[in-house]
C-alpha cells in the first residue's frame, strides 16, 4: 500500500494501463489509508467507497476488453465538497445542506467520470467556500498534514491535506479570492486557477459568480496538468464558459522552460506583513529563474494595493444574492415548519440555523453594499477598481510573460489564531485576489520550507487570460530544478503522520 499511495498520478495511470497495477488495487489502498489517517487530518466529509470500486472494477474490465484507457484512468480523486454529485451528499460545508443529495452531476463531475478517474469521496471545505483556513466549515476544521495544530489553507483545505496526507494523487478545488492557490501554498502542494470561464461551473454551488473558477490540485506540475485538460472545455450549460480551445497544458509541463522568457516581480507583492521565511524562499526562486535562463523585470502596478478592499465588497455582494435562493422552502435544512410561522419566518429561522458566522458576515456586508443610496459608493466603486486592476496586468503582460510572487504572505497558522480576527483572515489572500477580480490564470507550485518553522512555502505564477499553458512551462522548469537541488519533500512521509 505504501508503494502505491506514493506514486505520483501519471506513475499510477502508466502502470494501470500496462496490467502492473489493477485500478482496484490503487482504489483500495488509498481507501485504506484514508481509514488508516483521516481521523486525524479531517481531509474527507464523505467517502464514497462502493462507488470508488465500482469505477475502479470498470477501469479494469476496460482493459481486460483491450479498450485504450485514457491518460488519468483508475487514478483516484478527492472532490472538493461544492460540485454536485449524483447520489451522494453535497453539502459545501453548511449545516444548511447537510444530508442533501443531488439528482445530477455537475459537468467537472461528468468529466472526471467519462476520463475514467476514481472520486473517492467529497473534500471538507469553508462554508460555501468563504474562509482561508478551512475553520469555517459546518463539521469541523481540518488539519495540516505537515502540523495538525496548523491549518491546512482555504476554501480548499481538505483537498490540499489529501494530497499531502497521500489519501488522493488527485484532488480537484476552487478559487475565488486564491482558495486553490493559498490551500496549496501552506501545505506543500500544486494548484492552479485557470482563467475565468476555463472550467465549467454548471453543478458548482455559487459564491461569488464573477470570481468562482474550478481547477486541479495535485503533488506534482504535470499531474495537475493531466487533470487540467480532463475538467477543462467550453459548455453550454454554462454561460460563463468560454470557447476556445485548451491551452496545449500538458505539453507545457513536459517541456518545461524559462529559457529567454521575461519573468515579472510586481513591488506590490511584498513588504509589511510577509514573513522572512516567504520572502527568503521568494528571493531564492526569483534567482534560480534568472538561473535557468529567464529575464527578470520589475513591475509596478499601483492598484494591486486596493484589491483586498475591492474583493470584500465584490464577493460579499455576489454571495447575498447567491446565497438568497437558500431559503428552507425548496431543499436543504427546514426550520420552524411546525404550522405556526409564516413562510417568511421560516426562511428567517432556516437561514439563523442553517448558515455560520462568516457566511452571515459577508451576506450582511454584500446585502449592505448593494443597498439602495450605497451601491454606487460601495460595489460601483470596487468595480471601478477591478478595472483598474485589470489594467494593471494588462500593462505588465505588455512586458512580460508571466508575473511572480509569493502565494501567500505567511506558512500555515495554527489553528484558531485568526478566528475572532477577519482582516487578519483575509490577508491570507493578498497576492491571490488581484488574479481573481482580473480572471487571468495563476499557479501556485511548492518553494521549499520557511527556515523559521519548517513548513512549506508557495511560489505564485500568473499568466495571461487563456495563456494557461505558460503557467505549466515555468512551472515544471522550477518542480524539475528544485528537484534536482533539494528533492520533493511530499514524496515522502508527510511529517506529522
Amino acid at each position: 500500500m505504501t508503494d502505491i499511495i506514493k506514486l505520483t498520478a501519471a506513475e499510477t495511470a502508466a502502470k494501470i494501463a500496462s496490467g502492473e497495477l489493477t485500478a482496484v488495487q490503487v482504489a483500495e489502498a488509498h481507501l485504506a489509508r484514508i481509514e488508516a489517517v483521516d481521523e486525524k487530518v479531517h481531509a474527507f466529509l464523505h467517502v464514497d467507497r462502493e462507488g470508488a470500486l465500482a469505477q475502479a472494477r470498470a477501469v479494469d474490465e476496460k482493459r481486460e476488453r483491450g479498450e485504450k484507457l485514457g491518460p488519468l484512468a483508475g487514478v483516484p480523486l478527492a472532490l472538493k465538497d461544492i460540485f454536485t454529485t449524483e447520489g451522494i451528499p453535497t453539502t459545501v460545508g453548511s449545516k444548511i445542506l447537510e444530508g442533501w443529495i443531488p439528482p445530477y452531476d455537475a459537468t467537472l463531475t461528468k468529466k472526471l467520470k467519462a476520463a475514467d478517474v476514481v472520486i473517492l469521496g467529497k473534500t471538507n471545505m469553508d462554508e460555501f467556500a468563504m474562509g482561508s483556513s478551512t475553520e469555517n466549515s459546518a463539521y469541523g476544521p481540518t488539519g495540516n498534514p505537515w502540523d495538525l495544530t496548523r491549518i491546512p489553507g482555504g476554501s480548499g483545505g481538505g483537498s490540499s491535506a489529501a494530497l499531502a496526507a497521500h489519501m488522493a494523487p488527485l484532488a480537484i478545488g476552487t478559487d475565488t479570492g486564491g482558495s486553490i492557490r493559498q490551500p496549496a501554498a501552506v501545505t506543500g502542494t500544486v494548484g492552479v486557477k485557470p482563467t475565468y470561464g476555463a472550467v465549467s461551473r454548471y453543478g458548482m454551488v455559487a459564491f461569488s459568480s464573477s470570481l468562482d473558477q474550478g481547477g486541479p490540485c495535485a503533488r506534482t506540475v504535470l499531474d495537475a496538468a493531466l487533470l487540467h485538460e480532463v475538467i477543462a472545455g467550453h459548455d453550454p450549460l454554462d454561460s460563463t464558459s468560454i470557447d476556445a480551445p485548451v491551452p496545449p497544458v500538458v505539453e507545457a509541463a513536459r517541456n518545461g522552460s524559462v529559457e529567454g522568457m521575461r519573468v515579472g516581480v510586481v513591488k506590490q507583492f511584498r513588504g509589511e506583513g510577509y514573513q522572512a521565511g516567504v520572502i527568503q524562499r521568494f528571493d531564492e526562486s526569483v534567482a534560480l529563474l534568472k538561473e535557468l535562463g529567464a529575464e527578470i523585470v520589475e513591475l509596478d502596478c499601483p492598484s494591486f494595493d486596493l484589491a483586498l478592499s475591492a474583493y470584500y465588497l465584490i464577493a460579499p455582494s455576489e454571495c447575498s444574492s447567491n446565497l438568497a435562493r437558500f431559503d428552507g422552502l425548496r431543499y436543504g435544512l427546514r426550520s420552524g415548519d411546525d404550522g405556526t410561522h409564516s413562510a417568511e419566518e421560516v426562511t428567517s429561522l432556516t437561514r439563523a440555523e442553517g448558515f455560520g458566522p462568516e457566511v452571515k458576515r459577508r451576506i450582511m456586508l454584500g446585502t449592505y453594499a448593494l443597498s439602495s443610496g450605497y451601491y454606487d459608493a460601495y460595489y460601483g466603486s470596487a468595480q471601478k477598481v477591478r478595472t483598474l486592476i485589470t489594467r494593471d496586468f494588462e500593462k505588465a503582460f505588455e512586458q512580460v510573460d508571466v508575473i511572480v510572487s509569493p502565494t501567500t504572505p505567511t506558512t500555515a497558522f495554527p489553528i484558531g489564531e485568526r478566528a475572532d480576527d477577519p482582516m487578519a483572515m483575509y490577508l491570507a489572500d493578498l497576492c491571490t485576489i488581484p488574479t481573481n477580480l482580473a480572471g487571468n490564470s495563476a499557479m501556485s507550485l511548492p518553494c521549499g520550507l520557511a527556515p523559521e518553522d519548517n513548513l512549506p512555502v508557495g511560489l505564485q505564477i500568473i499568466a495571461p487570460a487563456l495563456k494557461d499553458d505558460r503557467l505549466y512551462k515555468v512551472g515544471a522548469a522550477v518542480e524539475a530544478a528544485f528537484v534536482e537541488r533539494w528533492g520533493h519533500p511530499l514524496l515522502e512521509e508527510a511529517p506529522s503522520l
